[in-house]
């Protein structure tokens, strides 16, 4: 735009020189003529070829200025339009004067030149009147210009200040993706001491950190660490400096004579230079439990940057723009990386857990396969051959022997009863995870099993030297209801116990109905008493050794502590602990009295049991047995033990069967194919291998009717509820291993009235 007006004042100029020559040439009337080059003809054609590249001149100027105005975007266009009337009327003149003034010519040609003047001299006084009014809009342009040149300082400074804010941005990215290149505390730390020594051009940075206590701040991370200083390198927490960098949310420039600026300048060496710090908040995952990080104390880091002691260089505002930003971004990476270290301390934690409970399942699988492999040996290696033995002992007790075979047998079967129910309840318990088992209660004569446990201990005491007396109260019930075969258990392992603690004495064994009193040492069980009714009644037994000299005692205590007995103290023995647990499931108590030596001389057991009155009278009487009951009965017997299958086969024929016996499910269902339908009973053993008795009976009901044949099943387990599954699948009856000559009749005739045979 100025070089527009400049060019136009420039033309406005040149054309009023050029009119004032032509006016000048116009007035001159010479009367005198040159001679030779200088003749006036010769002048004449010179001002005339001058004349004319002068009209040529002023007649392009116009084009060139229009092209100009219609090319630009240019003020006052009205005034260019009066220069260019004004050149081309100027142009005119001069064309006309090169016709009207150097030879003769006619009127038209010379009112054409008065016209061409007269419109020339409108044009110029039309301008010279424009032109003052263009000065001032022109100085007013040149004011507007003098604006703008400000108004582009300024939109200068500010894009300056752009670009360094640019370039502190582009500072920060670098520093923050430096800083979270690790999730590390001391990578993260240490990486921002060198990328802010290297961006601010520092001469140290430190960082400094409370300690557990929040008592003192320690110098945990240094840029240039020195090896030999004499200061300290903790600063207590109420430092004033420290206060005030904690309270104070951006940079905070430290005194010169600051503790804290010293220690981190390395002790106040002359190289370093303004010293600036602020906070780090640090933290924990601990710290947005129960809230929000605010509402709890936050522990804050201290960071100290050192600038050189060169130039004397202050910190300028934008370096302490980096810094805050920086400071917060570290404050995150730190964050981030106890967050980090947490979830892998937690991870570490699961996986230690993880390993425990793998080795607990492995000691667990182990356990399991040990207690199959007990199971399995206390089936096959005792629990079986006792019930042949059981099997073998109730066949000769119902021949016709003599009374002294017959009392020896029966002991015999009582104690190896016992011996096979306490195999069977080692074996419950450790079938089941919570060690219980159930009690069997059932009515049974207790003067019937005082005389078997009488006899019983009567053959233990003349086999080991002992005498025995036996005394026995004639008030006690004859029938109760309880657990006799457990009762008899504890009995007998009590009066064993007994008599292999010492070599010789007498055993005093007494039976009497226990008074309301009761013994001083009958703490647990006066639990349960208070509640007891009438109908319930608590019978005492108590084993002694008498007869007993002190010599025999210092002898057998001396035999017992040197090691020559595996006896321990009565009250910490395996036995002894394992009877107390029967007893108190039978809602009794049992405890062992000592001499002066502290060796167990007596045993009492107090048992309670139900009386008659409670469910109304109950009678057991025997059953007639005799062999002709069940003489001709056809039976398929299916066990896969050799032994038992052998015994159980005897006892069926000692009762007249006629049994076809078979050692498994598949063999049982080949024989009644074979034999169509004259089998009347099957025995079936419930846990055969390939094909279980469960499965047989499934398939014997599949084609039979659930009538006939009869299907009783005899297994050693103690489930709660077989006896229902035997049923549901079509079973007519359940045997009890041990089987005995006696159980396996009186099952026979009772299923065999159920289903409506005569016998």
């Amino acid at each position: 735009m100025e070089r527009g007006l400049f060019l136009m004042l420039f033309l406005l100029v040149t054309v009023i020189s050029v009119c004032a020559i032509d006016v000048e040439y116009s007035q001159c009337n010479c009367d005198e003529e040159g001679l030779g080059l200088w003749s006036t003809q010769n002048v004449l054609v010179c001002q005339k070829v001058s004349d004319f590249f002068i009209a040529i001149a002023y007649f392009s100027i116009p084009i060139e200025l229009l092209y100009f105005v219609s090319c630009s975007n240019v003020p006052f266009k009205l005034v260019f339009l009066q220069f260019i009337a004004f050149i081309v009327l100027c142009g005119l003149t001069h064309l006309l004067n090169a016709y009207t003034y150097y030879g003769p010519h006619s009127f038209q040609l010379f009112l054409s030149l008065t016209v061409a003047k007269f419109l020339t001299a409108l044009v110029s006084c039309a301008t010279a009147i424009t032109f003052p009014t263009l000065i001032p809009l022109l100085l007013k342009i040149k004011v507007r210009e003098l604006f703008l040149r400000k108004n582009v300082l300024e939109l200068g400074q500010e894009v300056g200040m752009m670009k360094k804010q640019k370039e502190a941005s582009w500072h920060v990215r670098m520093l923050t993706c430096e800083i979270r290149k690790s999730l590390d505390k001391h990578t993260i730390l240490y990486t921002t001491l060198v990328e802010l020594s290297k961006a601010l051009d520092l001469h140290n940075c430190a960082v400094w950190m409370p300690d557990d206590c929040r008592r003192e701040m320690h110098l945990t991370h240094e840029l240039k660490p020195s090896s030999a200083r004499s200061f300290r390198n903790s600063i207590p927490v109420g430092d004033p400096d420290v206060l005030d960098i904690k309270k104070s949310k951006g940079v905070w420039i430290l005194r010169p004579d600051s503790a804290l600026g010293a220690a981190s300048s390395g002790g106040g060496s002359g190289d370093s230079g303004a010293i600036a710090a602020i906070r780090m908040p640090i933290l924990h995952v601990s710290n947005f439990k129960g809230g929000t990080p605010e509402m709890v104390e936050t522990s804050y880091g201290v960071l100290v940057l050192v600038l050189p002691n060169s130039n004397s260089r202050a910190w300028t505002c934008h370096e302490m723009e980096i810094v805050e930003v920086v400071a917060d971004q570290v404050a995150v990476a730190l964050s981030h990386a106890s967050v980090l270290e947490e979830s892998q301390l937690i991870s570490q934690k699961l996986a230690e857990q993880n390993q425990a409970l793998q080795l607990a399942q492995k000691n667990a699988m182990m356990a399991r396969k040990a207690r199959s492999s007990f199971e399995k040996v206390m089936s096959h290696g005792m629990r079986r051959p006792m019930h042949s033995i059981l099997g073998l002992l109730s066949m000769f007790q119902e021949d016709n022997i003599r009374y002294e075979h017959k009392i020896v047998i029966d002991s015999i079967l009582k104690v190896s009863n016992a011996l096979s129910r306490l195999i069977n309840d080692v074996m419950e318990i450790a079938a089941k995870d919570n060690g219980s088992f159930q009690l069997e209660m059932k009515p049974f004569h207790l003067h019937s099993m005082m005389r078997e446990a009488s006899c019983t201990a009567k053959c233990l005491c003349i086999y080991k030297g002992f005498g025995l007396e036996v005394d026995v109260d004639k008030s006690l019930p004859n029938l109760v209801i309880g657990d006799e075969a457990r009762s008899f258990q504890v009995i007998l392992h009590m009066i064993g116990y007994l008599l292999s603690v010492y070599d010789k004495g007498t055993l005093i064994f007494q039976v009497y109905v226990e008074s309301d009193g009761g013994d001083k040492d009958d703490r647990n069980f006066g639990i349960w008493r208070s509640s007891m009714q009438n109908d319930y009644i608590n019978i005492k037994f108590n084993f002694q050794i008498n007869g007993i000299s002190s010599q025999s005692d210092e002898s057998v205590s001396t035999r017992i502590y040197t090691g020559r007995s595996c006896k321990n103290e009565p009250e910490e023995g395996l036995s002894f602990s394992m009877c107390k647990t029967l007893v108190q499931m039978m809602q009794g108590n049992i405890w062992i009295s000592t001499n002066s030596l502290g060796l167990a001389q007596g045993v009492t057991l107090l048992l309670r049991f139900q009386t008659g009155s409670s469910q109304g009278r109950f009678i057991l009487v025997p059953k007639e047995f005799s062999n002709s009951q069940f003489r001709g009965l056809k039976v398929v017997l299916a066990d896969d033990d050799d032994v038992n299958r052998t015994v159980t086969k005897k006892l069926l024929e000692k009762l007249g069967c006629q049994v076809t016996a078979v050692s498994s499910g598949f063999e049982c269902l080949g024989a009644m194919t074979a034999s169509g339908n004259s089998f009347r009973i099957i025995l079936l053993d419930l846990h055969m291998p390939e094909m279980d008795g469960f499965e047989v009976a499934r398939r014997i009901r599949k084609f039979q009717s659930h009538n006939w044949p009869l299907i009783i099943a005899f297994t050693a387990s103690a489930e709660e509820h077989i006896k229902e599954r035997c049923l549901q699948v079509g079973m007519n009856g359940l045997i009890r291993k041990p089987i005995l000559l006696r159980e396996i009749a009186d099952e026979l005739r009772t299923v065999l009235e159920r289903a409506g045979e005569n016998l």
